[in-house]
Order: structure tokens, then C-alpha cells, then sequence
């Protein structure tokens, strides 16, 4: 190869190389800054195909999809100086990517370093309002909302990022008072337990006691209704005697003689010490011939 054509080859290999880094392409999903020299001459560079200077502008791309920010989980005091152990997250994006780049240098980490320290900020001086309660379950969406729109601004203006969401996944008491609070709510329940067995054992007893009565009525009702038929029976049957003795009283005091004698001689071995001359052999002294 003479010299010409090696000192073509290799212009053009120059060439080629300086026209791959001209031009660069920022996808969707990116934001990105141009730089020059390390000055940034165009802060917010569109999707799409663009040309550099190579080696004089440098791009600086971003993620401008939605990322989290997983923070770990802190103590703080509520209002009436409570301690809780919270555990949150934030959902943010770049929004100013030439702001950003300033705070950052485009490093997430940093951004998220300092992000943190805000949601921090922004949970501790939030829960300091609120009452264990309200933080817990009254105002648990309010908080979210207010820690989110104060986060938001201050994210802003520092880092030219915008946040979506602050939420609070779990908000549990330090280990140190878990088992005092555990023994307090087992005493409550124990306690509770106690009332309502108490409660269950007065109502038994009226129950009882209720029945019982209840009882002795029918008892007694039961026995009325039974001496009231039983004199009425002995009424008819007396009323029935003294018509059947009214009709003929010679014939009455004969059978009640033979009912007397079966009864009195039913058994055998039976004695009877009576004087012959009774009037209860009456009857027997007639039949004699």
C-alpha cells in the first residue's frame, strides 16, 4: 500500500470516528443536558436525533421515568411525645434537567442522599403536629398529602425534581416499648374478659332466679287447678252418695256393710277383736235361717 493510500485510510478512519461522536440520540425515557466544556449551553435537550461538536460538547443523560426513593425506617415523636418507628417511600422524577445537573452532576445517588434528608425533615415535622391517633389512622392520608406537597416544593427548588408520592408503609412503636405496651392491651383484654364473664354470671342468675319463679307459679297454679277439680269430683260423688242413699237407704247401708266386710276380711291371716252383738254383723246375724 503506497503512502497515499494509507494517509487516505486514515483520514478517513478520522473522519468516520469524528462523524459517529457528532451526532447522539436521547431516547424517551432520558433527559439530558449539552455541555460545553463543562458549561452547559443547552439545559433541556429534546427526545430525538442531535448533532455535537465532538470533543467540545459532552451530553449528560438522565432516567426521566418515575423512580423510588426507599428510605429507611425512622424514630420520630408525635404531639403528645410518643415515639414511632416510620418507614416510607417517595416516588419522583427529573423535571428541570439543567437544575438538576447543578445539584447532582447527574448522579442519582446523590439525588436520593439528599432527597431523603428532605422526606425526613418533612415526616418528623409533620408527625410533630399530629396525635398518635391521627397519625396512625385519623389523619393518616392527610399527612401523606401534606408531606408530599411540602416535599415537592423544596425538592423543586433545590434539585429540579418533581415529587409524585410520599407513602407511609408502615408505622410500628420502638422494640423498647412493644412489650410494655403488649402487657398493657393483655390487661385491658383481661380485664375486658373479667366484665363481660361477670356480666354473663348476673344474667344467668336472672335467668335462673326468673325461671325458678316462674316455676313455683305453675307449680302452684297447677296445684289449685287440681284441688279445685278434686273437691269438685268429691262434691259430685258426695252429691251422688246422698241421692243414691236418699233413694234408698236400706239398700245404701247393705252394700256399704258388704264394701266393709270384703275390705275387713280381704286377707286370711286378719283378726278382728269385735263384739258379736255390733251393729257391724248386722247384716251377717239377718242371714242366718
Amino acid at each position: 500500500m503506497s503512502n497515499k493510500s494509507l494517509v487516505a485510510l486514515i483520514v478517513a478512519v478520522v473522519l468516520a470516528i469524528v462523524a459517529w461522536n457528532s451526532f447522539y440520540i436521547v431516547s424517551q425515557t432520558e433527559r439530558a443536558v449539552l455541555l460545553q466544556f463543562g458549561r452547559i449551553v443547552q439545559p433541556d435537550v429534546k427526545p430525538g436525533w442531535h448533532v455535537k461538536i465532538p470533543y467540545v460538547n459532552q451530553v449528560r443523560k438522565f432516567d426521566g421515568r418515575l423512580l423510588t426513593l426507599d428510605s429507611t425506617s425512622s424514630r420520630f415523636l408525635t404531639l403528645e411525645k410518643k415515639a414511632l418507628m416510620v418507614d416510607a417511600f417517595a416516588k419522583w422524577r427529573v423535571l428541570d434537567a439543567e437544575r438538576y445537573y447543578t445539584a447532582t452532576s447527574g448522579v442519582k445517588q446523590i439525588a436520593d442522599e439528599r432527597l431523603a434528608r428532605r422526606l425526613e425533615a418533612s415526616l418528623r415535622d409533620q408527625f410533630g403536629k399530629r396525635t398518635l391517633h391521627e397519625s396512625v389512622s385519623g389523619e393518616r392520608d392527610a399527612l401523606m398529602a401534606d408531606v408530599t406537597a411540602s416535599l415537592n416544593r423544596a425538592a423543586h427548588r433545590e434539585l429540579g425534581i418533581e415529587v409524585v408520592d410520599v407513602r407511609v408503609k408502615a408505622i410500628d412503636l420502638p422494640k423498647e416499648v412493644n412489650r410494655s405496651v403488649f402487657d398493657r392491651m393483655s390487661s385491658e383484654r383481661e380485664r375486658e374478659a373479667r366484665e363481660h364473664r361477670a356480666k354473663g354470671k348476673e344474667l344467668a342468675e336472672g335467668i335462673r332466679a326468673d325461671a325458678d319463679r316462674q316455676r313455683r307459679v305453675l307449680l302452684a297454679e297447677a296445684y289449685r287447678k287440681a284441688e279445685e277439680l278434686r273437691g269438685e269430683g268429691d262434691a259430685q260423688a258426695a252429691a251422688i252418695y246422698a241421692k243414691a242413699y236418699g233413694m234408698d237407704r236400706e239398700f245404701y247401708s247393705f252394700y256399704r256393710s258388704l264394701k266393709a266386710y270384703r275390705e275387713s276380711f280381704a286377707n286370711k291371716q286378719d283378726v278382728l277383736v269385735l263384739d258379736p252383738k255390733s251393729d257391724f254383723f248386722r247384716y251377717l246375724k239377718k242371714a242366718n235361717p
